[in-house]
C-alpha cells in the first residue's frame, strides 16, 4: 500500500500545486485578472481523482481485488495527506521565498473583484476590513500552514470518503454465500 498511496499522492500533489502556483502567479503580477473559481475547484477534483485511481489500483493489483471501506479510506486519506501537505509545503516556500508581499498583491485582487461585482462604498470598507483581519492572521506561520491546508484537504477527504464508498468490495467466500442464501 505504501508505494501506491506515494506515487498517488505525489501525482495528485504535483497537479495541485502546480495548478496552486499558476493562479498564485496570476494574481502576485496581475491583481486585476479575473478568477474562476468554478475552474479552480474543477482542477482540484480532476487532481484528486488520482484518489480514486490509487485506492482501485491497489485494490485490483495488490489486493486480489477485494478492499474493505475502512482500507480503502484510509489508502484514500494517506492520499490525501501526502498532496495536501505537498501543497502546503511548496505554498510556504513560495510564500516566503519569492512571495512575502503576496496579501498585500491578494487584498488587491479581492477589492478589484469587489468594485467589479458593483460593491458599495459601504461594502468595499467592510471587504478591506476582512482582508485587513486576514493579513494579521497570515503573520502566523502557523495561521498560513493551517489556512492552506484546509483550501484543500476537505475536498480531498471528501474524495476519499466517496471512492471507498464506491470502491468497497468483500472477498466472496464460502460463509459469504451461504449467508445471502
Amino acid at each position: 500500500m505504501k508505494k501506491t498511496v506515494l506515487v498517488f499522492g505525489l501525482i495528485s500533489g504535483a497537479i495541485i500545486t502546480g495548478m496552486m502556483l499558476y493562479m498564485a502567479n496570476l494574481c502576485y503580477t496581475n491583481p486585476e485578472f479575473e478568477s474562476n473559481d468554478v475552474v479552480g475547484y474543477a482542477l482540484m477534483i480532476a487532481a484528486f481523482s488520482f484518489i480514486f485511481v490509487g485506492i482501485k489500483t491497489y485494490r485490483d493489483r495488490h489486493n486480489g481485488g477485494y478492499i474493505t471501506f475502512g482500507k480503502a479510506f484510509l489508502s484514500g486519506l494517506y492520499i490525501s495527506l501526502i498532496a495536501a501537505g505537498m501543497y502546503v509545503v511548496v505554498w510556504l516556500f513560495d510564500y516566503y521565498l519569492f512571495m512575502p508581499d503576496y496579501i498585500d498583491k491578494y487584498s488587491q485582487h479581492v477589492m478589484y473583484m469587489a468594485k467589479i461585482e458593483g460593491a458599495t462604498e459601504q461594502e468595499l470598507s467592510a471587504k478591506a476590513a476582512e482582508m485587513a483581519s486576514f493579513a494579521d492572521m497570515y503573520e502566523s506561520p502557523v495561521a498560513v500552514v493551517l489556512i492552506t491546508f484546509s483550501e484543500v484537504f476537505p475536498i480531498a477527504l471528501f474524495i476519499s470518503l466517496v471512492s471507498a464508498a464506491i470502491l468497497r468490495r468483500k472477498e466472496v467466500t464460502e460463509d459469504n454465500k451461504k449467508q445471502k442464501k
